[in-house]
């Protein structure tokens, strides 16, 4: 019997299945809240320098840029005096006494003047945001194998509720970006162990459905931000509204069961037996739960129990041959994706479209591009989807350095298609690093995998300050980027149709067969295949 079967007895497909993954989706959706929320929070604004005292506004005191527009940063130093020389030759001055801003909308930028010189510092908030989530993996991560599933994803939905809240009533900037921080480290809490606990509770045959549906919860939450964003204007007010609801989330993950293989694997087999007659009951087999025992619960968990003795460390993906060229080619490919995607998600205010209605376009892209992803996997494989997607996304923002900026048009729709290019590849990466690491070192496979998109992801705002340089320095590098990683990836073998591997033998067996000359492929049977888990950029990394 495997556990597939003792779900069955349990109900694989029962009432607490639904009210499972939905307790689970609720959080994705409000996720991509928190992910995208400097979006709106720390937008700026039209903006010139205040007048000093008993000046007003006008020409005499703004010099005008090279573009015919105000000048942000600068002011004339003698605005008063109208015997001085025209404009081009007075000498001009910073903003001494601040800025004025043409919005009704406040935000971190307009609270605390992150423009002109300071302007670096938006994103650093983002960089640190980042770093947060970075952190919070290989923290969380650790402390998830060592007290449950369960134990983190509670903790964390109280970290971010309280951070996100706290960010909220911050007094000054750097306590802001500390809560910024903690917030993504409870993110990455939450993407850790709602990935495991949701697979783990459904059937095989259900597995790709109910990813799927989770995946599109984070979707759906891209369309809620900028309507909320339009609705509060007041950027500490929207930070307390998309954080309170984590803590009703907190209350609601007590009902939610712990993974049954943590606890079987760390030797609390008796408490896996109650929950199992606790969902058999909740599904109405209350006498099919009861028929469970200790002993084939334990036995149809055998050959799992024996691969997690099995000890590798991230050593050894650098160590044996084939894995250090898969690894360098799978880190190069995640760094990419999760560097470019997040250069043109946190730079939708730089297209000169409305805020908000190019932000909700950006997560409609979303949806038809994870399903055309579903449909390439399945017919033309992961290989030649996962490299198609990068190279596509990087001629997308390369192809935005040579299109005016006057074309807002044009740009918004390279940007639009570039993003969903980048969607596409995160979706093909969850399943593929999956199948192409052997279940013995699987875990940290996916673990190292996704320190580096954290990374990409980290480094990507950095990115944007090179602007001040030249303005089209930030979009080659990015696309360049790109690029590279959808070249990495034409180095990585199919796996569609393949066995997955169990063992580092398996995969050297595989591709010693890959060397032979083409037969038939073996096609693997449903219960062994790893689902298609086509969540957002925050989500899978498990």
């Amino acid at each position: 019997m495997t556990f597939s079967e003792i779900l069955d007895r349990v109900g694989s497909m029962g009432r607490f299945q639904f009210l499972h993954v939905a307790i689970l989706g609720l959080p994705i959706l409000n996720m991509a809240n928190h992910n995208l929320l400097q979006i709106f929070t720390a937008a700026t604004p039209v903006h010139h320098c205040r007048p000093p005292p008993n000046a007003s506004a006008g020409p005499w005191v703004i010099p005008m840029g090279p573009n015919g527009k105000p000048e942000r940063c600068l002011r004339f130093v003698h605005p008063s005096n109208a015997s001085l020389p025209n404009d081009t030759q007075r000498s001009t001055e910073p903003c001494l006494d601040g800025w004025v801003y043409n919005s009704t909308k406040d935000s971190i930028v307009t609270e605390w003047n992150l423009v002109c010189n300071s302007n670096k510092l938006k994103e650093m908030a983002q960089s640190i945001f980042m770093a947060g989530i970075l952190i919070g993996g290989l923290v969380l991560g650790d402390l998830s194998d060592r007290f449950g599933r369960r134990p983190i994803l509670t903790c964390s939905y109280l970290l971010l509720a309280a951070s996100g809240s706290g960010a909220a009533f911050s007094p000054t900037f750097p306590v802001y970006v500390v809560f910024r921080f903690l917030c993504g480290c409870g993110i990455s809490g939450i993407t850790l162990s709602t990935v495991i606990l949701n697979v783990e509770w459904v059937p095989t045959r259900m597995r790709a459905i109910m990813s799927t549906a989770l995946g599109y919860c984070y979707t759906v939450g891209q369309f809620i931000l900028p309507g909320l964003a339009y609705a509060i204007p007041q950027w500490r007010w929207l930070q307390l509204t998309v954080s309170i609801p984590f803590f009703i989330f907190f209350l609601s993950s007590w009902w939610t069961p712990e993974s049954i293989r943590w606890l079987v694997l760390t030797g609390k087999s008796s408490k896996a037996l109650k929950i199992l007659r606790r969902v058999a009951a909740f599904n109405g087999k209350k006498e099919e739960g009861e028929r469970l025992s200790l002993e084939e619960l334990k036995l149809n968990l055998q050959k799992e129990i024996s691969l997690a003795k099995a000890k590798y460390t991230a050593a050894d993906l650098f160590r044996i041959p084939m894995l250090r060229r898969m690894t360098f080619c799978l880190s190069l490919a995640w760094f990419a994706t999760g560097f470019a995607y997040y250069s043109l998600a946190m730079g939708v205010e730089e297209f000169g479209v409305n805020l908000y209605i190019l932000q909700i376009i950006f997560g409609g892209v979303d949806i038809p591009a994870k399903f055309i992803t579903i449909l390439s996997l399945s017919y033309l494989g992961r290989h030649t989807t996962q490299a198609a997607a990068l190279l596509l996304a990087g001629g997308a923002i390369l192809a935005l350095t040579f299109v005016p900026l006057d074309l807002q048009t044009v740009r918004t729709v390279l940007a639009v298609f570039g993003k969903g290019c980048l969607s596409s590849s995160f979706s093909c990466l969850f399943l593929y690093t999956s199948e192409l690491y052997p279940t013995v070192i699987r875990q940290t496979g996916m673990g190292v995998s996704n320190l580096w998109t954290r990374v990409g992801s980290m480094l990507s705002p950095l990115v944007k300050i090179t602007g001040e340089v030249q303005p089209f320095i930030p979009n080659i590098i990015y696309g360049i980027t790109a690029l590279l990683g959808g070249s990495a990836a034409l180095f990585l073998p199919e796996t569609l149709n393949q066995p997955l591997p169990e063992t580092i033998e398996d995969l050297e067996n595989w591709s010693l067969r890959a060397k032979e000359p083409k037969q038939e492929p073996e096609v693997e049977k449903a219960s062994q295949r790893i689902p298609l888990q086509p969540y957002g950029p925050d989500l899978g990394s498990s």
